[in-house]
Protein backbone atom coordinates (compact mmCIF):
# COMPACT_ATOMS: atom_id res chain seq x y z
CA UNK A 1 0.00 0.00 0.00
CA UNK A 2 1.74 2.84 -1.11
CA UNK A 3 1.88 5.74 1.88
CA UNK A 4 1.11 3.01 4.42
CA UNK A 5 4.36 1.08 4.60
CA UNK A 6 4.94 2.08 8.16
CA UNK A 7 1.76 1.04 9.21
CA UNK A 8 2.04 -2.40 7.46
CA UNK A 9 5.22 -2.85 9.48
CA UNK A 10 4.13 -2.27 12.66
CA UNK A 11 1.21 -4.20 12.69
CA UNK A 12 3.29 -6.92 11.50
CA UNK A 13 5.60 -6.45 14.63
CA UNK A 14 2.44 -6.51 16.99
CA UNK A 15 1.53 -9.71 15.60
CA UNK A 16 5.14 -11.38 16.20
CA UNK A 17 5.00 -10.07 19.76
CA UNK A 18 1.53 -11.83 19.76
CA UNK A 19 1.91 -15.30 18.21
CA UNK A 20 5.39 -15.25 19.96
CA UNK A 21 3.41 -15.55 22.75
CA UNK A 22 4.16 -12.09 24.18
CA UNK A 23 1.81 -9.62 25.45
CA UNK A 24 0.36 -6.87 22.80
CA UNK A 25 -2.04 -4.39 23.37
CA UNK A 26 -4.34 -3.38 21.31
CA UNK A 27 -4.29 -1.36 17.40
CA UNK A 28 -5.90 1.44 17.31
CA UNK A 29 -6.63 2.62 13.62
CA UNK A 30 -8.54 6.06 13.15
CA UNK A 31 -8.73 8.25 10.43
CA UNK A 32 -11.83 9.94 8.47
CA UNK A 33 -13.84 7.78 5.39
CA UNK A 34 -11.51 6.33 2.84
CA UNK A 35 -8.38 6.71 3.90
CA UNK A 36 -7.94 3.26 3.64
CA UNK A 37 -8.17 1.81 7.25
CA UNK A 38 -10.08 -1.27 6.37
CA UNK A 39 -8.01 -1.79 3.00
CA UNK A 40 -4.77 -1.77 5.26
CA UNK A 41 -6.54 -4.50 7.67
CA UNK A 42 -7.14 -6.50 5.41
CA UNK A 43 -3.62 -6.13 3.55
CA UNK A 44 -1.95 -6.54 7.01
CA UNK A 45 -3.55 -9.52 7.84
CA UNK A 46 -3.48 -11.48 4.62
CA UNK A 47 0.94 -10.68 4.54
CA UNK A 48 0.94 -12.31 8.68
CA UNK A 49 3.17 -15.15 9.24
CA UNK A 50 2.40 -17.69 10.88
CA UNK A 51 -0.88 -17.29 9.31
CA UNK A 52 -3.58 -16.16 12.49
CA UNK A 53 -5.84 -19.01 13.52
CA UNK A 54 -8.49 -17.84 13.73
CA UNK A 55 -9.27 -14.58 12.31
CA UNK A 56 -12.67 -12.84 13.84
CA UNK A 57 -13.82 -9.97 12.07
CA UNK A 58 -17.36 -8.23 11.96
CA UNK A 59 -18.52 -5.32 11.03
CA UNK A 60 -21.94 -3.17 11.99
CA UNK A 61 -25.36 -2.46 10.51
CA UNK A 62 -24.76 0.81 9.91
CA UNK A 63 -27.98 1.59 9.08
CA UNK A 64 -30.23 -0.52 11.57
CA UNK A 65 -27.69 -0.81 14.62
CA UNK A 66 -28.83 -3.81 16.79
CA UNK A 67 -27.52 -4.65 20.32
CA UNK A 68 -24.10 -7.01 19.75
CA UNK A 69 -23.95 -6.29 16.11
CA UNK A 70 -20.33 -7.20 15.72
CA UNK A 71 -20.57 -10.30 17.59
CA UNK A 72 -24.01 -11.42 15.42
CA UNK A 73 -21.80 -10.57 12.43
CA UNK A 74 -18.53 -12.80 13.64
CA UNK A 75 -20.96 -15.47 14.57
CA UNK A 76 -22.74 -15.91 11.31
CA UNK A 77 -22.17 -19.07 9.87
CA UNK A 78 -19.84 -20.34 12.41
CA UNK A 79 -19.90 -23.69 14.33
CA UNK A 80 -20.93 -22.57 17.85
CA UNK A 81 -21.69 -25.80 19.38
CA UNK A 82 -18.20 -26.12 21.70
CA UNK A 83 -18.95 -22.90 22.63
CA UNK A 84 -19.65 -22.94 26.31
CA UNK A 85 -22.77 -20.16 26.69
CA UNK A 86 -26.73 -21.31 27.02
CA UNK A 87 -28.02 -21.94 23.28
CA UNK A 88 -31.02 -19.19 23.91
CA UNK A 89 -28.51 -16.48 24.94
CA UNK A 90 -26.30 -17.58 22.03
CA UNK A 91 -29.09 -17.23 19.65
CA UNK A 92 -29.53 -14.35 21.03
CA UNK A 93 -26.18 -12.62 21.10
CA UNK A 94 -26.00 -14.18 17.24
CA UNK A 95 -29.26 -12.38 16.26
CA UNK A 96 -31.21 -15.30 15.09
CA UNK A 97 -34.94 -14.01 13.73
CA UNK A 98 -36.47 -17.27 15.73
CA UNK A 99 -34.86 -16.35 19.33
CA UNK A 100 -36.48 -15.47 22.05
CA UNK A 101 -36.59 -11.76 23.89
CA UNK A 102 -33.98 -11.10 25.98
CA UNK A 103 -33.89 -12.93 29.65
CA UNK A 104 -30.49 -11.94 30.91
CA UNK A 105 -29.26 -8.84 32.52
CA UNK A 106 -27.09 -6.62 30.78
CA UNK A 107 -23.99 -7.49 32.71
CA UNK A 108 -24.60 -11.16 32.47
CA UNK A 109 -24.87 -10.90 28.44
CA UNK A 110 -21.60 -9.00 28.34
CA UNK A 111 -19.70 -11.20 30.01
CA UNK A 112 -21.25 -14.31 27.98
CA UNK A 113 -20.00 -12.52 24.61
CA UNK A 114 -16.81 -12.57 26.59
CA UNK A 115 -16.90 -16.18 26.77
CA UNK A 116 -18.27 -16.15 23.36
CA UNK A 117 -15.51 -14.73 21.79
CA UNK A 118 -12.85 -16.56 24.23
CA UNK A 119 -13.98 -19.99 22.90
CA UNK A 120 -13.68 -19.25 19.01
CA UNK A 121 -10.44 -17.79 20.08
CA UNK A 122 -9.39 -20.74 21.43
CA UNK A 123 -5.61 -21.31 22.03
CA UNK A 124 -4.91 -19.03 19.54
CA UNK A 125 -2.52 -17.09 18.40
CA UNK A 126 -5.67 -15.25 16.51
CA UNK A 127 -6.50 -11.74 15.01
CA UNK A 128 -9.79 -9.98 16.39
CA UNK A 129 -10.81 -7.33 13.74
CA UNK A 130 -13.71 -4.42 14.86
CA UNK A 131 -14.18 -2.47 12.07
CA UNK A 132 -16.10 0.73 11.91
CA UNK A 133 -15.84 0.92 15.72
CA UNK A 134 -17.82 4.62 15.21
CA UNK A 135 -20.78 2.63 13.78
CA UNK A 136 -21.27 0.22 16.57
CA UNK A 137 -24.36 0.19 18.99
CA UNK A 138 -22.96 0.82 22.37
CA UNK A 139 -23.56 -3.07 23.44
CA UNK A 140 -20.69 -4.02 20.98
CA UNK A 141 -18.51 -0.70 22.09
CA UNK A 142 -18.85 -1.96 25.48
CA UNK A 143 -17.61 -5.75 24.55
CA UNK A 144 -14.90 -3.98 22.45
CA UNK A 145 -13.77 -2.53 25.76
CA UNK A 146 -13.93 -5.82 27.60
CA UNK A 147 -12.52 -7.96 25.24
CA UNK A 148 -9.02 -5.26 25.30
CA UNK A 149 -9.05 -6.57 28.81
CA UNK A 150 -9.49 -9.96 28.85
CA UNK A 151 -5.96 -10.99 28.22
CA UNK A 152 -7.05 -13.00 25.00
CA UNK A 153 -4.54 -15.37 23.02
CA UNK A 154 -5.03 -12.85 19.77
CA UNK A 155 -4.22 -9.68 18.52
CA UNK A 156 -6.75 -6.84 18.80
CA UNK A 157 -7.16 -4.80 15.62
CA UNK A 158 -10.07 -2.12 15.48
CA UNK A 159 -10.63 0.59 12.84
CA UNK A 160 -12.81 3.80 13.43
CA UNK A 161 -13.59 7.20 12.00
CA UNK A 162 -13.40 10.33 14.65
CA UNK A 163 -16.10 9.66 17.48
CA UNK A 164 -17.77 12.88 16.37
CA UNK A 165 -18.82 10.57 13.60
CA UNK A 166 -20.06 7.82 15.71
CA UNK A 167 -23.52 6.40 16.53
CA UNK A 168 -22.65 6.95 20.26
CA UNK A 169 -20.01 9.83 20.23
CA UNK A 170 -19.34 10.09 23.78
CA UNK A 171 -19.26 6.11 24.46
CA UNK A 172 -17.09 5.44 21.14
CA UNK A 173 -15.13 8.33 22.69
CA UNK A 174 -14.20 6.35 25.84
CA UNK A 175 -14.16 3.06 23.98
CA UNK A 176 -11.22 4.44 21.89
CA UNK A 177 -9.49 6.22 25.25
CA UNK A 178 -9.68 2.86 26.97
CA UNK A 179 -8.19 1.06 24.19
CA UNK A 180 -5.31 3.38 23.61
CA UNK A 181 -4.83 3.09 27.64
CA UNK A 182 -4.53 -0.48 27.32
CA UNK A 183 -0.81 -1.81 27.86
CA UNK A 184 0.81 -2.23 24.30
CA UNK A 185 -1.40 -0.26 22.52
CA UNK A 186 -0.47 0.96 19.00
CA UNK A 187 -1.99 4.23 17.77
CA UNK A 188 -2.62 4.75 14.14
CA UNK A 189 -3.92 7.56 13.04
CA UNK A 190 -3.79 7.22 8.84
CA UNK A 191 -4.41 11.49 7.17
CA UNK A 192 -4.20 12.04 3.45
CA UNK A 193 -1.82 10.54 1.50
CA UNK A 194 1.23 12.90 0.58
CA UNK A 195 1.79 14.23 -3.05
CA UNK A 196 4.71 11.96 -3.40
CA UNK A 197 2.53 9.16 -2.82
CA UNK A 198 -0.01 10.76 -5.46
CA UNK A 199 3.00 10.95 -7.71
CA UNK A 200 3.75 6.77 -7.06
CA UNK A 201 0.01 6.07 -7.29
CA UNK A 202 -0.19 7.77 -11.06
CA UNK A 203 2.97 6.16 -12.03
CA UNK A 204 1.38 2.54 -11.53
CA UNK A 205 -1.92 3.58 -13.11
CA UNK A 206 -0.60 5.24 -16.30
CA UNK A 207 2.47 3.45 -16.87
CA UNK A 208 5.00 4.45 -19.19
CA UNK A 209 4.17 8.26 -18.79
CA UNK A 210 6.29 10.78 -17.25
CA UNK A 211 4.13 12.05 -14.31
CA UNK A 212 5.30 15.75 -13.99
CA UNK A 213 5.29 17.71 -10.39
CA UNK A 214 2.22 20.02 -11.35
CA UNK A 215 -0.04 17.09 -12.50
CA UNK A 216 0.23 15.16 -9.57
CA UNK A 217 0.03 18.10 -7.02
CA UNK A 218 -3.25 19.22 -8.83
CA UNK A 219 -4.69 15.97 -8.65
CA UNK A 220 -4.08 15.79 -4.56
CA UNK A 221 -5.20 18.99 -4.70
CA UNK A 222 -8.68 18.20 -6.14
CA UNK A 223 -9.15 14.54 -3.92
CA UNK A 224 -7.40 16.57 -0.72
CA UNK A 225 -5.14 13.17 -0.88
CA UNK A 226 -8.10 11.27 -0.03
CA UNK A 227 -6.86 7.10 -1.38
CA UNK A 228 -11.00 6.40 -2.09
CA UNK A 229 -11.25 9.92 -3.93
CA UNK A 230 -8.27 9.42 -5.80
CA UNK A 231 -9.20 5.90 -6.75
CA UNK A 232 -12.38 6.85 -7.77
CA UNK A 233 -11.65 9.69 -9.89
CA UNK A 234 -8.83 7.31 -12.16
CA UNK A 235 -11.53 4.84 -12.61
CA UNK A 236 -14.46 6.68 -13.53
CA UNK A 237 -12.92 10.08 -15.16
CA UNK A 238 -11.48 8.35 -18.49
CA UNK A 239 -8.59 9.94 -18.50
CA UNK A 240 -5.92 8.73 -20.51
CA UNK A 241 -2.79 10.37 -18.48
CA UNK A 242 -1.95 12.17 -15.58
CA UNK A 243 -1.94 15.28 -16.90
CA UNK A 244 -5.26 15.08 -18.64
CA UNK A 245 -6.68 13.56 -15.26
CA UNK A 246 -5.48 16.75 -13.54
CA UNK A 247 -6.88 19.43 -16.08
CA UNK A 248 -10.42 17.15 -17.18
CA UNK A 249 -13.92 17.90 -15.49
CA UNK A 250 -14.51 15.35 -12.46
CA UNK A 251 -17.63 13.07 -12.64
CA UNK A 252 -20.57 13.91 -11.32
CA UNK A 253 -20.37 11.70 -8.34
CA UNK A 254 -16.84 12.88 -7.67
CA UNK A 255 -17.70 16.26 -5.60
CA UNK A 256 -15.32 16.96 -2.63
CA UNK A 257 -16.70 19.46 -0.71
CA UNK A 258 -13.31 19.44 1.45
CA UNK A 259 -12.01 22.09 -0.34
CA UNK A 260 -15.29 24.13 0.69
CA UNK A 261 -15.16 23.74 3.68
CA UNK A 262 -12.04 26.04 5.75
CA UNK A 263 -12.45 26.75 9.15
CA UNK A 264 -13.07 30.60 9.88
CA UNK A 265 -9.14 30.21 11.53
CA UNK A 266 -6.25 30.68 9.38
CA UNK A 267 -4.56 27.35 9.67
CA UNK A 268 -1.77 25.43 8.08
CA UNK A 269 -1.76 22.12 6.93
CA UNK A 270 -0.02 20.50 9.38
CA UNK A 271 -2.02 22.28 12.01
CA UNK A 272 -5.16 21.06 10.55
CA UNK A 273 -3.24 17.86 11.07
CA UNK A 274 -2.48 18.23 14.57
CA UNK A 275 -5.75 19.43 15.38
CA UNK A 276 -7.67 16.43 13.17
CA UNK A 277 -5.26 14.33 16.06
CA UNK A 278 -6.76 16.23 18.82
CA UNK A 279 -10.41 15.68 17.94
CA UNK A 280 -9.61 12.11 17.81
CA UNK A 281 -8.66 12.10 21.37
CA UNK A 282 -4.95 11.66 21.14
CA UNK A 283 -1.59 12.98 23.30
CA UNK A 284 0.91 14.69 22.25
CA UNK A 285 3.04 11.72 21.95
CA UNK A 286 0.48 10.02 19.99
CA UNK A 287 -0.18 12.95 17.56
CA UNK A 288 4.08 12.51 17.61
CA UNK A 289 4.44 9.35 16.50
CA UNK A 290 1.26 9.05 13.70
CA UNK A 291 2.52 12.20 12.12
CA UNK A 292 6.08 11.64 12.25
CA UNK A 293 7.48 15.09 14.29
CA UNK A 294 9.12 15.70 17.84
CA UNK A 295 6.22 16.09 20.75
CA UNK A 296 7.86 19.63 20.73
CA UNK A 297 7.02 20.52 17.43
CA UNK A 298 3.19 19.08 18.86
CA UNK A 299 3.31 21.62 21.99
CA UNK A 300 3.72 24.43 19.75
CA UNK A 301 1.71 23.68 16.75
CA UNK A 302 -0.97 23.16 20.25
CA UNK A 303 -0.54 26.61 21.33
CA UNK A 304 -1.05 28.31 17.97
CA UNK A 305 -3.98 26.34 17.83
CA UNK A 306 -5.56 27.31 20.90
CA UNK A 307 -4.47 30.83 20.01
CA UNK A 308 -5.99 30.92 16.51
CA UNK A 309 -8.95 28.95 17.54
CA UNK A 310 -9.50 30.70 20.71
CA UNK A 311 -9.69 27.77 22.72
CA UNK A 312 -8.70 27.77 26.30
CA UNK A 313 -8.05 24.35 26.67
CA UNK A 314 -7.14 21.29 24.02
CA UNK A 315 -10.84 19.71 24.81
CA UNK A 316 -11.95 23.08 23.61
CA UNK A 317 -9.99 22.71 20.83
CA UNK A 318 -11.22 19.86 19.53
CA UNK A 319 -14.53 20.58 20.24
CA UNK A 320 -14.04 24.08 17.74
CA UNK A 321 -12.32 21.14 15.37
CA UNK A 322 -15.90 19.04 15.14
CA UNK A 323 -17.98 22.13 15.43
CA UNK A 324 -16.24 23.09 12.39
CA UNK A 325 -15.64 20.37 10.64
CA UNK A 326 -12.03 20.39 10.47
CA UNK A 327 -11.52 16.92 10.19
CA UNK A 328 -13.27 16.29 6.91
CA UNK A 329 -10.17 18.63 5.37
CA UNK A 330 -7.89 15.84 5.91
Amino acid sequence: MVGREPELSELARAWSDRAAGRPAGPVVITGDGGMGKSLLVATAVAALRPQPRPVLSGTARVHAPAPYDWLAAVLSGRDTDAVPVPQDALAWLAQHPDARGERYAPEALLRMAVRTVRALVADGPAVVVVEDLHALDPASLNLVAELAAAELPALLIVTSRPPDAAVSPRLAARTLARLAGAPGAIRQHMGPLGVEDVTVILAQAFPGGLISPRAAAVVHHRTGGNPYWLREMMATSGAAGADELATGPLPDHVRLDAHHLRPTADLTAREIDVLTCLAAGMSNKQVARSLGISPRTVTVHVSNLLRKTRSASRTEAALWAVQHRVASLR
